[in-house]
Order: C-alpha cells, then sequence, then structure tokens
C-alpha cells in the first residue's frame, strides 16, 4: 500500500508474542501486547481469540494441551523428544512461518525452545512468569519426574536467549543462582487507572480475587473472618481452574453471611470492581518456592483500586506493602494469624491504607515499569 505521496510507508518490525495461554485471562501477556502492538507488527499464538491491536493471531486449538507430558520419555529422561512432541510444539511447527519475524517474545519456558526453532531474525527474549523447575515442587512426582525437564530446558535453551525477564528479584536470583543467567525484573504491576479512594465501608469490606486452585488453601481466609471479631465481609471473585475444589469453597462460604463466592470478572473490569471495597487480602502458605516468592497481579490490582492490603508474610509482597505502609503483614501464614491481624482492624487504619495506596498507585503502575521489556525488545532489534 502507498502512503501521501506516493511514497511506501516504512514497514515496521514485526513481533510474534509466544504463549501457551488463554490470552485473554493472562494479565502479563495482555500488557505486553498493549505495550507492544502501537509500533510493532504484532503477531500472536496462544488459546482463545486474538487481543485487540495485533495484526495476525493463531489460536491454538482447545483440545490441544500444552502442559500434557509423554510420560515415559519423562522417566527416559528423553526430554527432546517429550518436547517436540508435545501436541501443541508439533501443531505450531506445521502452522507457524520460519524466519518469518524480527523478533519474537516467548513467554514462559515452555515456548522458548519453539521460538528459538522459528530463527528470528534480530532474536529471542524470554519472559519467565514462574522459576519454572520449581513450579509444582508440592508434588514428589513432580518433583521427581518433571523438575528436571525444566532444567533441562533452562540449561539448554534459556542462554541462547538475547535477553530474559521474570516477575521479582527472588526469581532472578534464582535463575542466576542455579544456571548463571542475568534475568530482568518486571513485576506484574496493573495499568494506571484514575480514580480516588471510596469511603470506608461499614462494615468493613474485604475482598480477594484470582484462581481457585486447591494448593492455595483459600479456605483460610474464609475461616479467619469468621472467627474474627471486627465487622468485616469478605467477597472472593475465583476462577473455576479447580471446578471440585470451588464448590468445596461455595460450601464452606454458604455457612456464613459474612463471606460471598463471585464469578470471576473480565480482567478488563476487574480493577474498577475492586474499588468498591476497602481491602484486598492474600495469604499464601509458601508450599512452593514460587508460591514463598510471589509478587502477583492481584496485590497491583489491590493498589490501583485504592485498596488497603492484608498479606501473609510473602519476602516480595511484604517489602512493598511495609515500604510504602499499605496494609499489614500476618506474623504467619495461618487462618489464626489472618484473624489476629483482622480482630485490630478499624476504620481509621482502613483509611489511612487507602490513601497510601493511592499515593503510589502512578509510580507502581504498570505504565511506570514498562521499560524491563521495551528496551530489551528496542536493543535486541537494533543489534539484529
Amino acid at each position: 500500500m502507498s502512503g501521501a505521496g506516493g511514497q511506501t510507508p516504512p514497514s515496521r518490525p514485526s513481533l510474534l508474542i509466544l504463549a501457551f495461554s488463554p490470552i485473554a485471562q493472562d494479565a502479563r501477556v495482555r500488557k505486553q501486547v498493549a505495550l507492544f502492538a502501537p509500533d510493532y507488527d504484532v503477531t500472536t499464538v496462544g488459546y482463545g481469540p486474538a487481543p485487540e491491536g495485533v495484526v495476525a493471531h493463531h489460536e491454538i486449538p482447545a483440545d490441544l494441551v500444552a502442559w500434557h507430558k509423554d510420560r515415559l520419555g519423562l522417566i527416559l529422561r528423553r526430554y527432546s523428544s517429550v518436547y517436540w512432541g508435545n501436541a501443541v510444539v508439533a501443531h505450531l511447527r506445521t502452522v507457524l512461518p520460519v524466519h518469518a519475524f524480527d523478533a519474537i517474545l516467548a513467554d514462559d519456558a515452555d515456548t522458548v525452545p519453539l521460538a528459538l526453532w522459528l530463527r528470528p531474525r534480530a532474536g529471542v527474549h524470554a519472559d519467565l512468569h514462574e522459576y519454572a523447575p520449581r513450579e509444582n515442587e508440592e508434588s514428589r512426582r513432580w518433583r521427581t519426574f518433571v523438575a528436571p525437564y525444566y532444567r533441562w530446558i533452562c540449561r539448554t535453551f534459556l542462554p541462547r536467549c538475547a535477553s530474559l525477564t521474570t516477575v521479582g528479584a527472588g526469581l532472578a536470583e534464582e535463575y542466576r543462582r542455579e544456571f548463571g543467567l542475568e534475568v530482568g525484573v518486571v513485576p506484574n504491576a496493573t495499568p494506571f487507572l484514575d480514580t480516588e479512594p471510596t469511603k470506608v465501608h461499614e462494615p468493613i469490606r474485604l475482598v480477594h480475587s484470582g484462581n481457585a486452585r486447591r494448593n492455595r488453601n483459600l479456605g483460610l481466609m474464609i475461616d479467619a473472618v469468621v472467627n474474627t471479631s471486627a465487622p468485616v465481609t469478605l467477597d472472593l471473585y475465583l476462577m473455576p481452574n479447580d471446578p471440585a475444589y470451588l464448590a468445596e469453597l461455595r460450601e464452606q462460604a454458604a455457612r456464613t453471611e459474612r463471606v460471598h463466592i463471585h464469578d470471576p470478572v473480565p480482567y478488563e473490569r476487574l480493577v474498577r470492581t475492586l474499588t468498591d471495597y476497602d481491602v484486598g487480602v492474600f495469604v499464601l502458605p509458601p508450599i512452593t518456592f514460587n508460591y514463598l516468592w510471589t509478587l502477583p497481579n492481584k496485590l497491583f490490582d489491590f493498589i490501583q483500586g485504592r485498596l488497603g492490603v492484608i498479606i501473609g508474610p510473602s519476602p516480595e509482597m511484604a517489602a512493598l506493602v511495609r515500604r510504602h505502609g499499605l496494609g499489614e503483614v500476618t506474623s504467619d501464614f495461618t487462618a489464626a494469624a489472618l484473624t489476629e491481624t483482622l480482630d485490630a482492624l478499624d476504620a481509621d487504619r482502613v483509611r489511612r491504607w487507602k490513601r497510601a495506596s493511592h499515593a503510589v498507585a502512578r509510580d507502581l503502575s504498570a505504565d511506570a515499569g514498562m521499560t524491563g521489556w521495551s528496551e530489551p525488545i528496542r536493543t535486541l532489534l537494533e543489534r539484529g
């Protein structure tokens, strides 16, 4: 197509964002698309429909399971055949063009070998959402058979990437310690919402949003609210990751009038929904390395919603909350410790916390932290 005066407009760099997740539900990948689509010709790969702003999208068929790995191959440590024999990887090798993109942003360790196989002209940047070798380490079977597979991916393929990022300093340090990799940090920050803190409700309204996974022990928050003497309610907006566990939580919540479980809210409406609450709550027992060092989207969602925050003593979350006076850190990860914290709640404390969130909302927004992705991609393309 010709531009004004008959001259052909300069072409934009092409960027493939490669994810084995439902992009509409993956806040981190959505932020990558929003960041790069205005300046690059972005193509996406993932489950579900195309996100807004991309020039092309390759939807992974819903019946292909990315996490499935050949058991015999894992037992025999035939890791190359395990990876390339995965149904999603095999499918994408038939539909994605080789050497067709200037750069690839590969999300999570699972996508990295495929991204390198596609041979982008300038190279691959890998964004590691978790510390891959310890993601499900609470399972002995996973530790025995799957963790060595991910260590193989990390040793073999991550050093071939032009640059790497992850979600927090604790995970970055572990990649450096175990594999000698230099990994930048891009927190799971939330886009800035221009709003004001709401008045503290009576009773005080607590909220939690996220995945309904059994290993998160979400029931402890319900127990804590049932047992507190403070005038509080708790609303949970939960994804149906584990329908059986979600049904158990609904049954637990039905025993009290103080707790209500809701269907999940689409991400584009979530933070605005949170503004009608007072305190965001997340106490996550550290049963895995990744859970210990979690610095999740929801913490930044709470800040943009101008909420106070109550969390367990997870090191990175606790440091952020204490540094900015955003709320309270429980003494441990039990329901009793959360009850003790809730017992001390009053409207004045919550009001101070909400003001503190408002004071740092812009500085801790995604808008302020995107250079951790934009700079490596720009550097990669300039070198390429």
